[in-house]
């Protein structure tokens, strides 16, 4: 399936500010709003039904034999016809 991006952000930025993006997203999720992202002239407004699937993903990309780069990546999905599946694998715990 082919992916089109809406929209896309990438700053180095301190944990301190990317903890401030993740209240405001939580907070919008929280009150069932919808969550508008916004970058100089680009936005994008979406709205995560009540039971989106919520992936994590802790990834190494690099070489095998030397250093690579980390990520955590989280993410919300669901179909654009507002069907609902279940993604199950377990339950999630951060610690």
């Amino acid at each position: 399936m082919p992916e089109e991006v809406l929209f896309k952000s990438e700053t180095d930025q301190t944990r301190e500010e990317i903890a401030s993006y993740l209240r405001r997203v939580a907070d919008k999720l929280e009150q069932g709003e919808a969550v508008t992202l916004k970058s100089g002239s680009e936005s994008v407004t979406m709205e995560p039904p009540a039971r989106p699937t919520f992936e994590v993903k802790a990834e190494r990309e690099g070489p095998v034999d030397g250093p690579g780069e980390l990520s955590i990546e989280f993410e919300l999905e669901w179909d654009e016809n507002g069907s609902e599946e279940s993604g199950e694998s377990g339950q999630l715990e951060i610690e």
